[in-house]
């Protein structure tokens, strides 16, 4: 990353803009596919496209048949890429484009790569189909039959052959592949040693034909390339003014990244189309770095790697470059409805099958849970209640217990009793004041001798005395205490060492995150009424605010006294952060500039359908505030806390903070690098 570069230009944090192109085009008319491609192509540069890829053969058409063995056409087709070629002098971006090449005795189906009036390479076709309606193996050679590594063409000897990568001097990480239609259909494509040889884009010309079902098996193929590839799949087929003799085309372009899609054409459009997208190469790098298969597997196919070549060019951009990528607010949460909902489905799930395997395997069962009235206790409680069920127990098997202490608001204290009547546990209300009040006279607290000495001693009293009873009550009861500490809460050490939220006999919620729990307990006041039949309940607590309630006061509204976001910050903000920390292992200059493409606006970036209240902006100067305060606490004051946790079941990809699993860390670790990281960021 250039440290002089603009913060907002959307290089400087890794991505690159590429472009799959479908031009019209006409049957054995180079001279009118040159000019759709030129025209094409200066609106990818207009764009800002580092690449843009055009379709199979897209010079002369695919469909031409015996027409390829004409002369004529074959010299129209060299004229036309000239026009292309000088029409590119100027331009930044990298074109690579269809078109039959003789090259000494044989006809291949190739891909030329230029860029300012120069070419690049020129790719043949390694896997021909013939069966079906496919019969390329009666005009062209597939690129094993190749014996040149270079050609003569237009004046300039340029490289020749399959394995080759082209790799910008001044974007890191930008190397690109080129394969060709039938080449991803082949049972190892070429581009997984392209990948394994460093690529980290692969670009398919394709023609492609229409078929019903087709398009699905496309996507499927193209988002599964990009996955097992760790590597951005960008493909471009053959659109409308391809013969219809015996065919038809609907022009399918997509655009994939590590198996998620990005862009996808207007399939069946009667116009030409350039389909953008912003590839975030950093984050395919860092996942190939976390992988430490994909390098195992470059060392096992080493000889295979051995043939390719690298080939520079420069992109020199001539301007800065606003993303224009859709960044989900929640990465935790899925925007879409449907898929929100599937994901809180499976989400229960995996708590419940871990919970009652380890109820299974203890012989133990019961569970005895501390419930406050606020959001993780009313989670886990409901992760509870389903375990009882599924092991055939009924839920009086469940002890929840309410500990109401000096700060317990009436509000929280109503919902805690109504919540485990509504789910139907055994419910029981120990008031820790009485021990709370011995225990600070016997530490000499300042509030035993009648001082409102609200001090951490204070708070953690009654942290501890509610732990210490739910332990006690467990062990008369030959029953598993469930902690209720979330991923969000271990990320930033908001969590007493030791206590409830800290420690039990198994977590449920330790890799669940504050804002997915959120819309787990939202998802089953909609959508679960066997679980809960009072989903009023539930509404009610996702409607009050995040609180511990150690320290008294008025809250106002009924509300409690403490407010957790006003002291550490938004938890929103803090998922975001960790999503991106913890998946990716971004800087925090990344994760702000991510931060703001989703925050700087009510109306940016993608918020869960119909997901409480409308959301709140953060311009960049809060964003760093907020980053600063979770660098501090993630990195340097909270592992401490981490290196013990109880066991836990993993719950999603985003991440797990458990010492045996996803993040291993020194508990004396500094956080100087990432705040330094942090002064890159400007205020605006």
């Amino acid at each position: 990353m250039n440290p002089n570069a603009d913060f907002h230009d959307l290089y400087h944090h890794g991505f690159v803009r590429v472009a799959a192109a479908v031009p019209r085009c006409r049957v054995a008319d180079p001279d009118f596919n040159a000019a759709q491609t030129i025209a094409l192509l200066h609106d990818a540069a207009h764009d800002g496209a580092a690449l843009a890829a055009f379709p199979e053969l897209g010079l002369s058409a695919y469909s031409c048949d015996d027409l390829f063995h004409q002369h004529a056409l074959l010299e129209a087709c060299q004229t036309a890429l000239a026009r292309i070629v000088a029409a590119s002098r100027g331009l930044a971006t990298v074109a690579v484009v269809g078109m039959p090449l003789r090259v000494e005795h044989a006809l291949f189906n190739c891909a030329i790569v230029l860029q300012r009036g120069r070419l690049l390479g020129v790719v043949p076709k390694t896997y021909l189909p013939n069966h079906g309606e496919f019969y390329e193996a009666r005009q062209f050679h597939g690129a094993d039959h190749a014996r040149a590594s270079e050609v003569e063409l237009l004046g300039q000897r340029v490289p020749f052959g399959a394995q080759l990568l082209f790799e910008a001097q001044d974007v890191a990480d930008l190397r690109f592949h080129a394969e060709i239609c039938e080449d991803l259909w082949a049972p190892i494509p070429p581009s997984c040693y392209a990948a394994l040889a460093g690529a980290t884009v692969l670009l398919n010309l394709s023609a492609s034909n229409v078929t019903v079902g087709k398009a699905a098996y496309r996507e499927a193929l193209v988002a599964s390339q990009s996955a097992r590839c760790l590597a951005a799949y960008v493909y471009t087929s053959a659109g409308p003014g391809e013969s219809t003799t015996d065919l038809a085309w609907d022009g399918h372009a997509l655009i994939c990244e590590n198996g998620q899609p990005l862009a996808q054409s207007q399939r069946f459009a009667e116009h030409p189309q350039l389909l953008p997208a912003d590839v975030d190469l950093q984050r395919l790098t860092q996942d190939r770095l976390r992988q430490t298969s994909f390098a195992h597997a470059a060392s096992r196919h080493a000889a295979a790697l051995a043939g390719f070549r690298r080939v520079p060019f420069t992109l020199a951009a001539p301007r800065a470059l606003a993303l224009r990528r859709a960044i989900e607010r929640c990465p935790y949460v899925p925007a879409d409805r449907a898929s929100r909902d599937a994901r809180c489905s499976e989400v229960y799930r995996i708590q419940v099958q871990g919970l009652t395997q380890r109820l299974r395997a203890s012989g133990i069962g019961k569970l005895v849970i501390g419930v406050s009235g606020g959001l993780d206790s009313t989670h886990a409680l409901l992760v509870c209640a389903q375990a009882m069920d599924a092991l055939g127990l009924p839920r009086s098997r469940l002890i929840g217990v309410t500990l109401p202490g000096f700060a317990t608001s009436q509000r929280t204290l109503d919902q805690a009793l109504r919540l485990m009547a509504a789910v139907g546990c055994e419910a029981r209300t120990i008031d820790i004041r009485p021990s709370c009040e011995q225990m600070l006279k016997d530490i000499g607290h300042p509030y035993a001798a009648g001082e409102k000495h609200y001090d951490l001693s204070f708070e953690n009293v009654q942290a501890g005395e509610r732990t210490s009873h739910l332990f006690r009550l467990a062990n008369c009861n030959q029953a598993l205490v469930v902690g209720t500490g979330d991923l969000s809460e271990l990320a930033l050490g908001w969590c007493t060492y030791g206590v409830g939220d800290h420690m039990s006999h198994y977590n449920v919620n330790a890799s669940v995150p504050k804002t997915l729990i959120q819309h787990l307990v939202r998802w089953v006041a909609d959508t679960q009424p066997q679980l809960v039949p009072d989903a009023q309940v539930l509404r009610d607590i996702l409607d009050t605010e995040i609180s511990p309630e150690l320290v008294p006061g008025d809250g106002g509204a009924g509300q409690p006294a403490q407010s957790t976001e006003s002291q550490i910050g938004p938890y929103e903000l803090h998922d975001f952060f960790l999503y991106y920390t913890l998946r990716f292992g971004f800087a925090p200059a990344k994760v702000a500039y991510l931060a703001h493409a989703a925050w700087h606006d009510a109306g940016a970036g993608a918020w869960p359908q119909g997901c409480g209240p409308a959301p709140r902006a953060y311009d960049l100067a809060a964003i760093k505030r907020h980053l600063r305060s979770f660098v501090w606490r993630f990195f340097k004051t909270s592992q401490f806390k981490r290196s013990c946790v109880p066991n836990a079941p993993k719950v999603g990809s985003g991440g797990s903070l458990s010492p045996r699993g996803d993040w291993r860390a020194p508990s004396d670790a500094e956080a100087a690098v990432w705040l330094a990281d942090l002064e890159r960021i400007p205020d605006r």
